[in-house]
């Protein structure tokens, strides 16, 4: 083998060797900018890194490592879903505040610890909130809280008449005023009628 042989061998050694390089160079300039793309909107912060990488070849790379954005947009998208669907889960299920297990929004008490949930509403039966004065289904007042105790009844009460002056009226005045009387007597008015 002459001189001439080596010296065109060690040649396309060394053009290959300039041509693999080259390609990592580029290869690592097109990972870097692929990768701050999937992790940052901001084209500064993308032309940035690609630079950083394209001067310092693979110090630019650690470099670019070290202060890139910790999670890519995929995933913080991701993340975002997974805490609105969680926080939308423990919204839409209700917890007792005595025990804290799961309750439904139609349950009147807490079948764990028997804590009292809602109300039935004094006029609809809805169940209210406890809070709630007013029921918003018929827009009545609940500040009548004793709705489980026995209605109060009013009966009518015949007014005193004077026997003198019942004495001194005409036989069928004595008997209409009789009558009266006796069906004032089976009047009863219960309250909660009014409505």
């Amino acid at each position: 083998m002459t001189e001439a042989d080596l010296n065109n061998l060690l040649l396309i050694a060394t053009v290959y060797a300039g041509m693999v390089l080259a390609a990592f160079w580029l290869a690592l300039i097109v990972w870097t900018y692929r990768d701050i793309r999937a992790r940052t909107r901001d084209t500064f912060a993308q032309l940035l890194a690609a630079l950083t990488v394209a001067v310092l070849t693979i110090p630019g790379v650690f470099i670019y490592i070290l202060l890139r954005p910790r999670e890519t947009l995929a995933e913080a998208y991701e993340r975002s879903l997974e805490e609105e669907a969680l926080l939308q889960e423990i919204e839409e299920k209700p917890t007792c505040p005595g025990c804290g297990q799961r309750v439904h929004d139609d349950w009147q008490a807490c079948p764990y610890c028997h804590t009292r949930l809602k109300k039935p509403c004094v006029r609809c039966g809805q169940l209210l909130e406890l809070s709630w004065n007013l029921c918003p289904h018929c827009s009545t007042s609940q500040l009548q809280t004793n709705y489980a105790a026995p209605q109060q009844h009013y009966h009518y009460e015949e007014p005193q008449i004077d026997d003198r002056w019942l004495a001194s009226q005409s036989p069928n005045t004595t008997a209409a005023h009789q009558q009266t009387g006796n069906a004032a007597e089976s009047l009863e008015f219960i309250d909660g009628d009014e409505y």
